[in-house]
């Protein structure tokens, strides 16, 4: 009897799992790619004022940004399924090739689904801090 139960019970387990999985893959297939974000040339080129605080940043990701882009940033934060467009995927080679200036920018003005945090993160630095932090989710 115990056997019969221990079996069931892993049975039970391994469905649950592969509806999981596939569950969420059929999501992320069902969600747009993001369309090319231009950013202008002054943008593009800007620099950190000052050495950015990683750490300040990770404590900023955790608050603002894990609940879509995820902790490591591969687009897998519980917000991020239930959005339109994926969120992407920070550790990505294209990702990593935006310079600073990009990703400060995408970050302070937001767009469509991804908020602007020009104001809620109102501290120029901090925001720095979070595209510092950004730099440290490569593969």
């Amino acid at each position: 009897m115990k056997t019969t139960q221990k079996f069931a019970t892993i049975m039970v387990a391994a469905v649950i799992a592969v509806v999981f999985l596939f569950g969420n893959a059929a999501l992320a297939q069902s969600q747009a790619k993001a369309k090319p974000w231009p950013v202008p040339d002054k943008d593009k080129a800007m620099k950190s004022p000052s050495k950015a605080d990683v750490a300040t940043g990770k404590d900023l990701w955790a608050k603002h940004c894990k609940s879509c882009h995820g902790s490591k940033g591969l687009g897998d934060g519980p917000k991020g399924a239930s959005l339109k467009t994926f969120p992407g995927d920070f550790s990505s080679a294209a990702f990593q090739a935006s310079t600073d200036g990009e990703l400060f920018y995408r970050t302070d003005k937001g767009r469509d689904e991804m908020p602007a945090y020009e104001k809620k993160i109102a501290e120029a630095g901090d925001r720095w801090a979070l595209v510092a932090f950004m730099r440290t989710m490569k593969k």
